[in-house]
């Protein structure tokens, strides 16, 4: 059961720590995608997944390398992962599909144009972002396997840049209104914990 744990920690990681090279692929070229005629995900989607493989091709020699080995683990594990499915629910009060799934920032003329400051997001600008954190952080302490921890420093580092890459691209489309919004709440760590 534990081996079965820790290689669904593995591909979950690989998953994960591609999301944010995946928004670096949108952010930066936002214009780009929203002057494409036909949905950008028809490219994007079968690139993402093109990233799982590399990163599951490259980290595999090291799956199955534990740092440690603890069942009492599991349970802040759990807590951890109960925490990002709490802020993923959260995420989803006042923030539409289309939100959540980017469409604003790749399709021109979108209609779903507004900067949203209440609920969860009036305490931390990026609670899926959060959750991500949340879920492979879960799958890292669980596990113990040091692919998972490397994983989840490589998201964390990239997610970084992302952040940085998303308020820029933000604050083009809301201007003033979304730096007070920036000054006014924390990225990641929520206001209620800084």
């Amino acid at each position: 059961m534990l081996a079965l744990l820790r290689t669904a920690g593995w591909i979950v990681c690989v998953i994960y720590s591609t999301i944010p090279t995946f928004w670096l692929l949108i952010h930066p070229r936002a214009q780009f995608w929203r002057s494409r005629p036909a949905s950008p995900y028809k490219i994007l989607l079968p690139l993402w997944i093109g990233m799982w493989a590399a990163v599951a091709a490259i980290t595999a020699p090291w799956h199955g390398f534990k740092l440690y080995t603890s069942r009492w683990m599991w349970f802040p594990a759990t807590a951890l992962f109960c925490a990002g499915l709490i802020l993923y629910r959260l995420s989803h009060r006042n923030f539409s599909l289309a939100q959540l799934g980017g469409l604003p920032e790749v399709l021109p003329d979108h209609s779903h144009q507004r900067l949203v400051t209440t609920g969860i997001r009036a305490r931390v600008r990026h609670p899926v972002y959060l959750g991500h954190l949340c879920q492979m952080l879960a799958w890292s302490v669980g596990t113990g396997l040091a692919v998972c921890w490397a994983l989840t420093t490589l998201a964390t580092v990239t997610g970084a840049a992302m952040i940085g890459m998303e308020g820029k691209e933000l604050e083009k489309r809301f201007g003033k209104e979304y730096l007070a919004y920036r000054n006014r709440v924390p990225a990641i760590v929520p206001r209620f914990l800084a």
